[in-house]
């Protein structure tokens, strides 16, 4: 259940608004046995963070332009197929009532933006206008800087914002900017004590209240 007054609103995208679960898998399965590493360590590590990031954890002798290489083609991977890409329950409408009532939305995720917009398109989820993706940041997550330039895109302070998040790095990133964090989906770890959380969006309600909206559900 969630009780939240907030101006703005802060999605990352995979695992919270788009299930992109088989391919992400697929593709770091296929990485983590080419390099002789265990898919499940890489799987852990990777969820919520920018593919650089994780191919410099596990491969970390390699110069930095073959990592870089490395991390492209792995973001080509991904991007070669769209099929099982779904939203998460409720998301696509969530995100239109939201965007209906006036409330400033925007997204944060470690996928490059070409990779964000077609996984969205491909899920059926409203892209708005504010997209903060990993090559418009410094520091990836579990820094807060795409949650802190995701609310000054929405000429909101961060701290008046909710975030939706389902990644560990996610979260940290997101409580690290100040704002209001809800789990989405059923992490449990000691990031997410004490945090609201919801398993999908169905029934959340969105109402203006005073400058800022309630949402509820």
């Amino acid at each position: 259940m969630i009780d939240i007054v907030a101006s703005g609103v802060l999605f990352d995208m995979d695992g919270t608004l788009v299930d992109s679960t088989a391919v992400v898998e697929a593709t770091w399965t296929r990485f983590g046995v080419e390099h002789g590493i265990d898919p499940a360590e890489i799987l852990a590590f990777s969820h919520g963070r920018q593919a650089i990031s994780t191919i410099q954890r596990f491969l970390p002798d390699l110069d930095h332009d073959e990592q870089l290489r490395i991390a492209a083609g792995l973001v080509a991977e991904e991007r070669e197929s769209i099929e099982g890409i779904s939203e998460v329950p409720g998301a696509g409408a969530f995100v239109s009532r939201l965007v209906d009532a006036g409330v400033p939305v925007a997204i944060v995720t470690s996928a490059p933006r070409d990779l964000a917009v077609e996984r969205m398109q491909a899920a059926g989820v409203h892209v708005p206008e504010a997209l903060v993706a990993s090559e418009d940041v410094e520091h990836g997550k579990p820094h807060p800087d795409g949650y802190l330039r995701g609310a000054a895109l929405l000429g909101v302070d961060a701290a008046d914002c909710v975030a939706f998040e389902d990644a560990p790095a996610g979260l940290e990133a997101a409580i690290a900017s100040g704002a209001t964090t809800v789990v989405v989906g059923t992490l449990e770890a000691d990031v997410t004590a004490g945090l609201y959380r919801v398993g999908g969006y169905d029934g959340i309600s969105v109402e203006r209240e005073g400058t800022a909206f309630r949402i509820r559900g």
